[in-house]
């Protein structure tokens, strides 16, 4: 082996964690980004993931090149199901194998992401004095987070002012994990670090430049605003109907649209936006004509943030952490049929900021196509959001949070 290289075979005091999140992508995420910046820090750690049975983690998480061990926990249902008696009678088998598990992997620290998933591990782990931290990425506390908090040592929070859930002194504001490439484009933006000054023309006609990359890479034109709609991998209906229903004026305003429409819109709409603009050439097809990108899914997401000037999303806690790392004006349109409606608190937070605009999806259909436009032309407002984004930006949450861990793991082993 290289001296330059860190051995990573797991000593005897090597730190051993366990991480429980899952059910969505919004609590996956962030486990995995922190167990990756975990992995740097301690090549020689060992991991262990806990998920729920049948649950995406269970596919996501292999993948991702750890292990990981499921337990038969479900959701209670909303209703006066009878299913809730056998969802509690697996909820109590859950809580007993989370205990074994502890037992028999001893972790350093075990962290929770939220989720029904991490409920028994992470409140067994508290009972039982294993140091347990949570991470919290809504701007309504979930409710697995809220009950183990009072044993937690520390809860990490996506969003500021969470002290009506948390106990006082006891969790702190550091933003929510986000890829790579979406903090490499904030810092480019310039909405996390500003330009040099010795060499800030450059680096804008540089970034002009890969902004008409951006809007060429979609199909584009180059200097005609972009309005960026995304709802998600599975996209948004009432946010796609209105797009849909109103395209032809959107274009007559010039302007442009890039729109994450998600696989069941795509399908059952794709062919008519195809005739839509077919059928009015002069308006879609001109030499100077705004032009419309569509697709069930993008990739290359921070290639689509780069070439927007406004953004058209849903409030998740990881959507609304991307746009303000990169520093993108947004009008939100909260998802209604989420638990504890913590999209719309979500949405609030940057809101009441005036770091973005909250319309509800009752009003979307009304109202969301005429902001848009009234929004996208007037630049003074779009700025304003702007420098208050890059107030509330947490671009280095994932290195903040591994830290704090860290900090935890060499108290206790000086």
């Amino acid at each position: 082996m290289s001296t330059n290289q860190k051995n990573t075979t797991p000593t005897q005091n090597s730190p051993k964690f366990i991480l429980s999140g899952g059910g969505t992508g919004g609590h996956i995420f962030p486990a995995v980004a922190i167990a990756n910046a975990l992995k740097i820090k301690f090549p020689q750690a060992q991991f262990l993931f806990v998920g729920a049975i049948g649950k995406m983690e269970m596919e996501k998480v292999p993948k991702e090149g750890f292990e990981i061990v499921g337990l038969p926990i479900e959701g209670l249902k909303r209703s006066a199901s009878p299913r809730n008696l056998i969802v509690l009678l697996k909820t109590l088998q859950s809580f007993w194998k989370a205990r074994k598990l502890l037992k028999e992997f001893q972790p350093t620290a075990v962290i929770g992401t939220g989720g029904y998933a991490s409920l028994p591990i992470c409140f067994m782990a508290s009972r039982l004095g294993y140091t347990t931290i949570l991470q919290e990425q809504n701007g309504f506390a979930g409710l697995t987070n809220r009950l183990v908090a009072n044993k937690a040592a520390l809860i990490c929070t996506g969003f500021p002012n969470m002290e009506k859930f948390f106990p006082a002194g006891n969790w702190e504001f550091t933003g929510n994990p986000v890829r790579q490439n979406i903090i490499e484009l904030g810092k480019k933006l310039n909405v996390v670090q500003k330009l040099d000054s010795t060499n800030g023309v450059d680096s804008k006609h540089e970034l002009d430049a890969e902004n008409v990359s951006c809007k060429q890479k979609f199909g584009l034109q180059p200097n005609l605003p972009v309005l960026f709609i995304t709802g998600g991998s599975l996209g948004a209906r009432t946010i796609n109907q209105t797009i849909f229903n109103n395209l032809v004026q959107l274009i007559e305003a010039n302007i442009q649209i890039i729109w994450q429409m998600g696989l069941p819109f795509a399908k059952s709409h794709g062919e008519q936006i195809h005739q839509i603009i077919e059928s009015n050439p002069d308006l879609f097809l001109a030499p100077n004509a705004p032009r419309i990108f569509h697709a069930p899914f993008i990739y290359d997401m921070d290639d689509a943030y780069h070439a927007a000037d406004l953004v058209i999303s849903r409030a998740g806690a990881i959507s609304i952490s991307e746009i303000t790392v990169v520093g993108k004006p947004s009008i939100l349109v909260p998802s209604p049929n989420v638990t504890d409606d913590h999209q719309t608190k979500n949405a609030q937070v940057l809101s009441q900021l005036n770091a973005a605009m909250l319309i509800t999806d009752k009003d979307a259909p009304h109202t969301l196509i005429t902001t848009c436009i009234e929004l996208i032309k007037d630049t003074k407002k779009m700025s304003e959001m702007q420098e208050k984004l890059t107030q509330i930006a947490k671009p280095q949450a994932t290195e903040t949070i591994a830290n704090r861990i860290a900090s935890f793991i060499e108290k206790a082993n000086p």
